[in-house]
């Protein structure tokens, strides 16, 4: 189930809103500028569907993102508890960095924890299967997979190139919680 919980940045064991209800996850977030929808994530994949595979069985839904957004290139990131480079993915994502970009997400199998630190508050969003995240360009945030990552995400660009990240050299994500499995 979808959760969001709201912290002050400086306090991150005492959370100032707690939610599973999609209204107010939707609601909380659109305040801040992200948008948070719920999709349907029909296709059953297959453990070795391919990104190709993933792509094509979510043409449509791509398509109208793309076209709406202005989005250039799509990829697909998949991760489960064997892949060889889980640990460093994860610790790559779980430092605060930002995008010149979109973070257009749509989760279709697993789940993530995105934080966005947005003025003095975090805002933790676990994302599962059928649940679209666009953080906006220059939010910053992190991403923790788990230490047992299993998701597949569906991730749409303006930039050609992909995945740029800045890192910002804040150590505000180690304070927080992280998804664990």
């Amino acid at each position: 189930m979808s959760a969001l919980r709201v912290f002050a940045d400086n306090d991150p064991g005492s959370p100032i809103l707690e939610s599973t209800l999609r209204d107010v996850i939707t609601g909380t977030l659109a305040d801040v500028g992200v948008r948070f929808e719920q999709w349907e994530a029909t296709v059953e994949l297959d453990d070795d569907a391919t990104q190709d595979d993933v792509i094509a069985a979510y043409r449509d839904d791509i398509d109208r993102i793309m076209a709406a957004g202005g989005y250039q290139a799509v990829d697909v990131i998949r991760m489960h508890p064997d892949h060889p480079d889980r640990a460093m993915l994860r610790q790559k994502f779980l430092d605060e960095h930002t995008h010149a970009d979109d973070e257009v997400r749509f989760f279709v199998d697993g789940r993530g924890l995105f934080s966005l630190h947005v003025g003095e508050r975090v805002y933790e969003v676990l994302c599962e299967r059928g649940d679209l995240i666009s953080v906006p360009a220059g939010t910053p945030h992190w991403f923790d997979m788990g230490p047992a990552p299993r998701f597949a995400a569906i991730r749409i660009f303006i930039n050609p190139e992909g995945w740029v990240a800045n890192f910002t050299g804040s150590d505000i994500a180690s304070h927080f919680d992280r998804l664990e499995a």
